[in-house]
Protein backbone atom coordinates (compact mmCIF):
# COMPACT_ATOMS: atom_id res chain seq x y z
CA UNK A 1 0.00 0.00 0.00
CA UNK A 2 2.32 2.77 0.94
CA UNK A 3 4.71 1.78 -2.12
CA UNK A 4 1.01 2.14 -4.47
CA UNK A 5 0.83 5.70 -2.42
CA UNK A 6 4.56 6.40 -3.21
CA UNK A 7 4.34 5.64 -6.94
CA UNK A 8 0.83 7.56 -7.09
CA UNK A 9 2.44 10.96 -5.47
CA UNK A 10 5.36 10.63 -7.56
CA UNK A 11 3.07 10.44 -10.94
CA UNK A 12 1.06 13.60 -9.41
CA UNK A 13 4.48 15.66 -8.55
CA UNK A 14 5.73 15.08 -12.18
CA UNK A 15 2.05 15.74 -13.59
CA UNK A 16 1.92 18.87 -11.72
CA UNK A 17 5.63 19.69 -12.76
CA UNK A 18 4.40 19.54 -16.57
CA UNK A 19 1.50 21.71 -16.20
CA UNK A 20 3.60 24.21 -14.71
CA UNK A 21 6.34 24.00 -17.21
CA UNK A 22 3.96 24.23 -20.26
CA UNK A 23 2.21 27.29 -18.46
CA UNK A 24 6.04 28.82 -17.67
CA UNK A 25 6.60 28.42 -21.46
CA UNK A 26 3.81 29.81 -23.23
CA UNK A 27 3.74 33.07 -20.35
CA UNK A 28 7.90 32.91 -21.34
CA UNK A 29 6.26 32.86 -24.91
CA UNK A 30 4.50 35.29 -24.46
CA UNK A 31 6.62 38.23 -23.06
CA UNK A 32 9.36 37.41 -26.04
CA UNK A 33 6.43 37.83 -28.65
CA UNK A 34 5.70 41.29 -26.91
CA UNK A 35 9.76 41.84 -26.82
CA UNK A 36 10.04 41.45 -30.48
CA UNK A 37 7.33 43.75 -31.17
CA UNK A 38 8.85 46.74 -28.70
CA UNK A 39 12.38 46.17 -30.46
CA UNK A 40 11.06 45.98 -34.17
CA UNK A 41 9.97 49.68 -33.13
CA UNK A 42 12.81 51.14 -32.02
CA UNK A 43 15.07 53.42 -34.17
CA UNK A 44 18.75 52.58 -33.32
CA UNK A 45 21.07 50.00 -32.67
CA UNK A 46 21.77 51.00 -28.87
CA UNK A 47 18.12 50.75 -28.27
CA UNK A 48 17.24 47.09 -30.12
CA UNK A 49 20.10 45.93 -28.17
CA UNK A 50 18.44 47.04 -24.93
CA UNK A 51 15.54 45.62 -25.62
CA UNK A 52 16.79 42.59 -26.21
CA UNK A 53 18.50 42.68 -22.73
CA UNK A 54 15.61 43.59 -21.09
CA UNK A 55 13.83 40.39 -22.46
CA UNK A 56 16.66 37.74 -21.57
CA UNK A 57 16.67 39.33 -17.98
CA UNK A 58 12.57 39.60 -17.64
CA UNK A 59 12.81 35.95 -18.78
CA UNK A 60 15.72 34.41 -17.74
CA UNK A 61 17.65 36.86 -15.56
CA UNK A 62 21.39 36.76 -15.69
CA UNK A 63 24.36 38.04 -13.81
CA UNK A 64 26.14 39.04 -17.63
CA UNK A 65 24.74 40.14 -20.93
CA UNK A 66 27.18 41.22 -23.34
CA UNK A 67 26.14 41.99 -27.54
CA UNK A 68 28.65 42.36 -29.84
CA UNK A 69 29.04 43.40 -33.27
CA UNK A 70 31.76 43.15 -35.33
CA UNK A 71 32.96 45.06 -37.45
CA UNK A 72 35.92 45.97 -40.09
CA UNK A 73 38.52 46.91 -38.12
CA UNK A 74 36.89 45.97 -34.64
CA UNK A 75 33.93 45.43 -32.83
CA UNK A 76 30.88 47.55 -30.95
CA UNK A 77 30.22 46.43 -27.81
CA UNK A 78 26.94 46.97 -25.78
CA UNK A 79 27.52 45.56 -22.06
CA UNK A 80 25.32 45.17 -18.91
CA UNK A 81 26.43 45.31 -16.37
CA UNK A 82 29.20 47.51 -16.44
CA UNK A 83 32.04 45.91 -13.78
CA UNK A 84 32.60 42.92 -16.07
CA UNK A 85 34.29 44.70 -18.50
CA UNK A 86 37.99 43.57 -18.22
CA UNK A 87 36.80 40.15 -17.05
CA UNK A 88 35.26 39.63 -20.54
CA UNK A 89 37.55 41.45 -23.31
CA UNK A 90 40.09 38.87 -23.69
CA UNK A 91 37.02 36.53 -24.64
CA UNK A 92 36.11 38.94 -27.20
CA UNK A 93 39.59 39.81 -28.56
CA UNK A 94 40.49 36.34 -28.98
CA UNK A 95 36.52 35.07 -30.73
CA UNK A 96 36.74 37.99 -32.88
CA UNK A 97 40.67 38.58 -33.44
CA UNK A 98 41.24 41.93 -32.78
CA UNK A 99 44.46 42.74 -31.89
CA UNK A 100 44.16 45.87 -29.46
CA UNK A 101 41.23 46.67 -26.52
CA UNK A 102 41.66 49.95 -28.93
CA UNK A 103 39.47 47.86 -31.15
CA UNK A 104 36.48 48.34 -28.76
CA UNK A 105 33.81 50.74 -28.76
CA UNK A 106 31.93 50.43 -26.18
CA UNK A 107 28.01 52.02 -26.73
CA UNK A 108 26.71 51.90 -23.35
CA UNK A 109 29.18 52.53 -20.70
CA UNK A 110 32.00 54.76 -20.52
CA UNK A 111 35.03 52.41 -18.09
CA UNK A 112 37.91 53.91 -16.16
CA UNK A 113 41.34 52.31 -15.30
CA UNK A 114 40.44 51.77 -11.70
CA UNK A 115 36.71 50.74 -11.42
CA UNK A 116 36.41 47.51 -9.51
CA UNK A 117 35.58 44.36 -11.39
CA UNK A 118 33.68 41.53 -10.95
CA UNK A 119 35.77 38.35 -12.33
CA UNK A 120 34.13 34.85 -13.14
CA UNK A 121 34.53 31.22 -14.12
CA UNK A 122 34.58 31.37 -17.63
CA UNK A 123 33.57 27.94 -18.16
CA UNK A 124 29.81 29.60 -16.90
CA UNK A 125 29.65 31.51 -19.81
CA UNK A 126 27.23 31.18 -22.47
CA UNK A 127 27.22 32.41 -25.85
CA UNK A 128 25.24 32.59 -28.95
CA UNK A 129 26.23 33.51 -32.48
CA UNK A 130 24.61 34.59 -36.11
CA UNK A 131 24.56 35.92 -39.26
CA UNK A 132 22.60 38.30 -40.93
CA UNK A 133 23.85 39.30 -44.88
CA UNK A 134 27.06 40.89 -44.10
CA UNK A 135 26.53 41.62 -40.31
CA UNK A 136 28.08 39.36 -37.66
CA UNK A 137 26.66 39.25 -33.66
CA UNK A 138 27.45 37.30 -30.54
CA UNK A 139 25.71 37.28 -27.45
CA UNK A 140 27.78 36.51 -24.00
CA UNK A 141 25.62 35.19 -21.16
CA UNK A 142 26.34 34.01 -17.20
CA UNK A 143 22.35 32.68 -16.57
CA UNK A 144 21.37 33.52 -12.99
CA UNK A 145 19.30 30.76 -12.78
CA UNK A 146 19.02 26.95 -14.33
CA UNK A 147 18.27 26.59 -17.93
CA UNK A 148 14.66 25.10 -18.86
CA UNK A 149 14.82 22.39 -22.13
CA UNK A 150 13.10 25.64 -23.86
CA UNK A 151 15.21 28.39 -22.97
CA UNK A 152 17.51 28.11 -25.96
CA UNK A 153 14.86 28.24 -28.11
CA UNK A 154 13.57 31.91 -26.33
CA UNK A 155 17.33 33.19 -26.70
CA UNK A 156 17.89 32.12 -30.60
CA UNK A 157 15.07 33.56 -31.03
CA UNK A 158 15.38 37.43 -29.80
CA UNK A 159 18.81 36.82 -31.02
CA UNK A 160 17.50 36.07 -34.66
CA UNK A 161 15.22 39.38 -33.84
CA UNK A 162 17.43 41.56 -32.99
CA UNK A 163 19.76 40.88 -36.12
CA UNK A 164 17.40 41.43 -38.41
CA UNK A 165 16.08 44.76 -36.65
CA UNK A 166 19.84 45.84 -36.43
CA UNK A 167 21.18 44.85 -39.63
CA UNK A 168 18.48 46.85 -41.15
CA UNK A 169 18.66 49.84 -39.03
CA UNK A 170 22.85 49.85 -39.72
CA UNK A 171 21.78 49.86 -43.54
CA UNK A 172 19.60 52.70 -42.82
CA UNK A 173 22.68 54.54 -41.04
CA UNK A 174 24.96 53.69 -43.77
CA UNK A 175 22.63 55.43 -46.60
CA UNK A 176 21.87 58.29 -43.89
CA UNK A 177 25.77 58.93 -43.34
CA UNK A 178 26.67 58.49 -46.96
CA UNK A 179 24.30 61.36 -48.06
CA UNK A 180 26.10 63.72 -45.36
CA UNK A 181 29.49 62.89 -44.26
CA UNK A 182 32.30 63.47 -45.70
CA UNK A 183 33.55 60.18 -46.82
CA UNK A 184 37.62 61.06 -46.34
CA UNK A 185 37.49 62.78 -43.45
CA UNK A 186 34.71 61.74 -41.93
CA UNK A 187 33.07 65.40 -40.88
CA UNK A 188 29.72 66.54 -42.07
CA UNK A 189 29.62 67.76 -45.77
CA UNK A 190 28.45 71.68 -46.13
CA UNK A 191 24.92 70.52 -46.83
CA UNK A 192 24.43 69.17 -43.40
CA UNK A 193 26.56 71.68 -41.81
CA UNK A 194 24.32 73.73 -42.72
CA UNK A 195 21.05 72.09 -41.57
CA UNK A 196 22.81 71.49 -38.40
CA UNK A 197 23.35 75.26 -37.73
CA UNK A 198 20.26 76.38 -38.49
CA UNK A 199 18.72 73.93 -36.39
CA UNK A 200 21.28 75.33 -32.95
CA UNK A 201 20.56 78.79 -34.81
CA UNK A 202 16.83 78.39 -33.63
CA UNK A 203 17.50 76.83 -30.60
CA UNK A 204 19.97 79.47 -29.37
CA UNK A 205 17.31 82.18 -30.58
CA UNK A 206 14.72 79.95 -28.72
CA UNK A 207 16.50 79.46 -24.85
CA UNK A 208 18.45 82.25 -25.26
CA UNK A 209 21.91 80.37 -24.90
CA UNK A 210 25.14 81.72 -27.00
CA UNK A 211 26.39 79.98 -29.93
CA UNK A 212 29.61 80.62 -31.90
CA UNK A 213 31.54 79.44 -35.01
CA UNK A 214 35.02 78.54 -36.58
CA UNK A 215 36.32 78.60 -40.06
CA UNK A 216 39.94 77.11 -40.24
CA UNK A 217 42.10 76.11 -43.21
CA UNK A 218 45.47 74.97 -43.56
CA UNK A 219 47.95 77.20 -44.20
CA UNK A 220 49.81 76.96 -47.86
CA UNK A 221 47.89 73.56 -48.33
CA UNK A 222 48.68 73.90 -52.41
CA UNK A 223 52.48 73.52 -51.48
CA UNK A 224 52.00 70.11 -49.34
CA UNK A 225 50.09 68.05 -52.41
CA UNK A 226 52.83 70.04 -54.51
CA UNK A 227 55.87 68.99 -52.99
CA UNK A 228 54.26 65.57 -51.12
CA UNK A 229 51.58 64.55 -53.52
CA UNK A 230 47.93 64.31 -53.45
CA UNK A 231 47.45 61.03 -51.41
CA UNK A 232 50.06 63.09 -48.83
CA UNK A 233 47.49 65.52 -48.85
CA UNK A 234 44.57 63.53 -47.88
CA UNK A 235 47.09 62.11 -44.77
CA UNK A 236 47.05 65.48 -43.72
CA UNK A 237 43.66 66.28 -44.28
CA UNK A 238 42.32 63.16 -41.97
CA UNK A 239 45.12 63.94 -38.95
CA UNK A 240 44.29 67.02 -39.07
CA UNK A 241 40.63 66.60 -38.90
CA UNK A 242 41.26 64.00 -36.03
CA UNK A 243 42.85 66.17 -34.07
CA UNK A 244 40.38 68.84 -34.16
CA UNK A 245 37.39 65.66 -33.21
CA UNK A 246 39.15 64.57 -30.08
CA UNK A 247 39.82 67.55 -28.64
CA UNK A 248 36.20 69.63 -29.32
CA UNK A 249 32.88 69.09 -26.85
CA UNK A 250 30.39 66.62 -27.02
CA UNK A 251 27.63 67.90 -28.71
CA UNK A 252 30.01 70.26 -30.77
CA UNK A 253 29.85 70.01 -34.81
CA UNK A 254 32.65 69.51 -37.68
CA UNK A 255 32.61 69.76 -41.15
CA UNK A 256 34.32 69.82 -43.97
CA UNK A 257 33.51 72.99 -45.92
CA UNK A 258 35.50 72.44 -48.76
CA UNK A 259 38.41 71.50 -50.20
CA UNK A 260 41.19 72.10 -47.08
CA UNK A 261 38.46 74.68 -45.53
CA UNK A 262 36.68 73.28 -42.17
CA UNK A 263 33.84 74.87 -40.14
CA UNK A 264 32.53 74.45 -36.64
CA UNK A 265 29.27 75.06 -34.35
CA UNK A 266 30.32 75.78 -30.88
CA UNK A 267 26.73 75.36 -29.07
CA UNK A 268 26.59 77.51 -25.70
CA UNK A 269 30.04 78.74 -26.30
CA UNK A 270 30.29 82.45 -26.34
CA UNK A 271 33.35 83.92 -28.49
CA UNK A 272 35.77 84.02 -25.93
CA UNK A 273 35.78 80.47 -25.39
CA UNK A 274 35.65 79.59 -29.25
CA UNK A 275 38.92 82.06 -29.48
CA UNK A 276 40.15 79.89 -26.43
CA UNK A 277 39.21 76.34 -28.08
CA UNK A 278 40.49 77.76 -31.36
CA UNK A 279 43.78 78.78 -30.07
CA UNK A 280 44.42 75.43 -28.39
CA UNK A 281 43.64 73.52 -32.15
CA UNK A 282 46.05 75.62 -33.92
CA UNK A 283 48.83 74.98 -31.14
CA UNK A 284 48.00 70.78 -31.60
CA UNK A 285 47.87 70.94 -35.43
CA UNK A 286 51.10 73.34 -34.97
CA UNK A 287 52.62 70.53 -32.76
CA UNK A 288 51.67 67.90 -35.41
CA UNK A 289 54.07 65.73 -37.35
CA UNK A 290 52.52 63.86 -40.09
CA UNK A 291 54.37 60.62 -41.09
CA UNK A 292 53.45 59.80 -45.03
CA UNK A 293 55.87 56.81 -46.04
CA UNK A 294 59.49 58.50 -45.37
CA UNK A 295 58.16 62.03 -45.34
CA UNK A 296 57.81 64.18 -42.26
CA UNK A 297 55.19 67.04 -42.79
CA UNK A 298 54.53 69.71 -40.80
CA UNK A 299 51.15 72.17 -41.03
CA UNK A 300 49.67 74.86 -39.65
CA UNK A 301 45.96 76.23 -39.98
CA UNK A 302 44.78 79.73 -39.52
CA UNK A 303 41.05 80.31 -38.05
CA UNK A 304 38.40 82.65 -37.57
CA UNK A 305 35.98 82.94 -35.01
CA UNK A 306 32.25 84.58 -35.11
CA UNK A 307 29.21 84.66 -32.27
CA UNK A 308 25.79 84.70 -33.33
CA UNK A 309 23.99 87.98 -32.59
CA UNK A 310 20.28 87.97 -31.41
CA UNK A 311 19.24 89.16 -35.19
CA UNK A 312 21.76 87.08 -37.04
CA UNK A 313 20.86 84.01 -39.49
CA UNK A 314 22.83 81.81 -40.99
CA UNK A 315 24.90 83.58 -43.82
CA UNK A 316 25.45 86.17 -41.39
CA UNK A 317 27.97 84.13 -38.99
CA UNK A 318 29.12 82.07 -41.80
CA UNK A 319 30.46 85.66 -43.29
CA UNK A 320 31.43 86.95 -40.19
CA UNK A 321 33.89 83.80 -39.33
CA UNK A 322 34.72 83.50 -43.41
CA UNK A 323 36.13 87.32 -42.92
CA UNK A 324 37.65 86.53 -39.17
CA UNK A 325 39.45 84.03 -41.26
CA UNK A 326 40.60 86.32 -44.00
CA UNK A 327 42.02 88.93 -41.41
CA UNK A 328 44.07 85.57 -40.09
CA UNK A 329 45.66 85.06 -43.18
CA UNK A 330 46.28 88.58 -43.90
CA UNK A 331 47.96 88.86 -39.69
CA UNK A 332 50.46 85.91 -41.34
CA UNK A 333 48.27 82.42 -40.51
CA UNK A 334 49.00 80.16 -37.92
CA UNK A 335 46.88 82.75 -36.13
CA UNK A 336 43.31 83.25 -34.47
CA UNK A 337 41.40 85.75 -35.52
CA UNK A 338 39.63 87.78 -33.65
CA UNK A 339 42.66 87.10 -31.21
CA UNK A 340 43.41 87.09 -27.32
CA UNK A 341 46.21 89.70 -25.53
CA UNK A 342 46.43 88.14 -21.68
CA UNK A 343 46.87 90.95 -19.61
CA UNK A 344 48.70 90.47 -16.37
CA UNK A 345 46.92 92.99 -14.28
CA UNK A 346 49.61 95.46 -11.57
CA UNK A 347 47.42 94.67 -8.25
CA UNK A 348 47.79 90.29 -8.92
CA UNK A 349 48.65 87.32 -10.64
CA UNK A 350 45.11 86.67 -12.29
CA UNK A 351 44.87 87.36 -16.17
CA UNK A 352 42.74 89.03 -18.15
CA UNK A 353 41.33 88.70 -21.57
CA UNK A 354 40.98 91.24 -24.55
CA UNK A 355 39.45 90.72 -28.03
CA UNK A 356 41.70 92.22 -30.77
CA UNK A 357 39.97 92.15 -34.29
Amino acid sequence: MKQTMGHLSGKITALFSMIFNTAKKQADHKKLTQHILLLNKKQSPVDIINEMALCLKDILSYRLFAFVMKKEDGADVWLDPRMYKKSLEEIILKDFGIKSKDGLNYLNHRFYDDEPEISFDMKDLLYYEISEEDSSFRLYMLAQKHFCSYHDEIVNLILQGASVALTRQLKMENLRDAAVIDSLTGCYNRREFENQLNRHISGAIRYRTKLSVFMFDLDHFKEINDTYGHPAGDKVLQEVTAIVKQNMRTGDILARYGGEEFIAVLPGADKIKAMELADRLRAKIEGKLILHGKDRIKVTASFGVAEMNRNADMGKIIQDADTMLYKAKLNGRNTVMPGIIKIVPDDGPGILSKNVN
